[in-house]
């Protein structure tokens, strides 16, 4: 099986991580990449994307999205996270060919999805302004769309932006519950899976000796530095991880090939979009057998899917083996 996919991303390491797994799996053919604010400015994560596929030898459309949630007002990213550059501030970048597509994010999430009718799977892994305004543009895009995987959220996990909010919803919490009530095919892999899945910056170094041949080593080597950067700050918040950070994104693409490795429960999911919950995502995880005083959990609203736990080891020797296959091509340098 083949998997279209548009990759909805900030990157971000752990988004590069998600791309590379996405780039070397042969049952994923990405069409194409939306940009979208949150570790990143939205101009900074369109560079990325750019860099990040010509040096692995892709050429792959890249869209500009949105660069300002659709109501809360704008944060700043988070460079002691990712770097200001989202790339754990690289010493260095070589010059790639390429530039942004001229139409947006959204636009080129219904043009695809329009063009591709039922085809096109969704991975989503930063705030969803880019899905909220293409709902706009085209209010029966659930019907047009495969399925959408979402990097998001937490039902029983603490956040990671507050004690009850992942920073992907909290960024842009009204954008997020007009993706959840859509009424697409919709699964949620959030933080509940996310934190049992811990990459060792180790790994990375290894990756990038295995592929050491010609110039494609420059695409793990600029990954291995990102990592770096990524894992020494995971050292200083969760100093029990070692030097080794979270996998985050690459679980959702590892959901779409391996839904297996993950067991799921059904329900309705809203976001708090104020006060101090804001950003939490809120499941009903009693398959509306209450009938709630509270609007907004009636029968008639969509469900998500919603990953609960995950085959750890099953999941990383998934990873491992992808990334390690002969999947880099010639860099796209100009």
């Amino acid at each position: 099986m083949s998997h279209k996919v548009i990759f909805d991303t900030d990157p971000g390491v752990d988004d590069a991580m998600a791309l590379y797994f996405a780039l070397a799996h042969p049952e994923i053919d990405i069409v194409g990449i939306t940009t979208t604010f949150g570790n990143v400015t939205v101009p900074q994560a369109t560079a990325n994307a750019l860099y990040l596929t010509r040096i692995a030898g892709y050429e792959i459309p890249v869209a500009e999205g949105g660069a300002l949630p659709l109501m809360k007002a704008p944060g700043k990213p988070p460079g002691f996270i990712h770097g200001d550059d989202g790339l754990g501030n690289l010493p260095s970048r070589v010059a790639v060919s390429g530039q942004a597509e001229a139409a947006s994010a959204a636009e080129f999430i219904v043009n695809m999805a329009r063009q591709f009718p039922g085809e096109i799977t969704i991975v989503a892994v930063g705030p969803f302004i880019n899905l909220g305004l293409a709902l706009k543009l085209e209010p029966q895009l659930p019907k047009l769309i495969k399925q959408v995987i979402l990097m998001a959220g937490t039902v029983v996990e603490p956040g990671n932006v507050s004690p009850v909010a992942e920073a992907n919803v909290w960024n842009d919490p009204h954008s997020a519950d007009l993706v959840f009530t859509a009424g697409w095919n919709l699964t949620m892999v959030g933080l509940d899976v996310t934190h049992r899945v811990v990459m060792q910056s180790a790994y990375f170094a290894q990756l990038a000796q295995h592929h050491q041949y010609h110039q494609q080593h420059l695409a793990l080597t600029t990954l291995q530095h990102a990592v770096n950067f990524y894992s020494d700050f995971h050292l200083k918040a969760r100093p029990e991880l070692g030097h080794a950070c979270y996998g985050h994104d690459i679980l959702a693409f590892v959901y779409l090939v391996a839904p297996e490795l993950f067991q799921t429960q059904d329900g309705r999911v809203r976001v708090q979009l104020e006060g101090m919950g804001n950003g939490q995502t809120m499941m009903d995880r009693l398959g509306g057998t209450l009938s709630y005083a509270e609007p907004g959990w009636e029968a008639r609203r969509p469900e998500t899917r919603v990953c609960l736990q995950v085959d750890t080891a099953q999941c990383l020797a998934l990873i491992e083996r992808t990334l390690e296959v002969n999947w880099l091509r010639a860099p796209l340098v100009v």
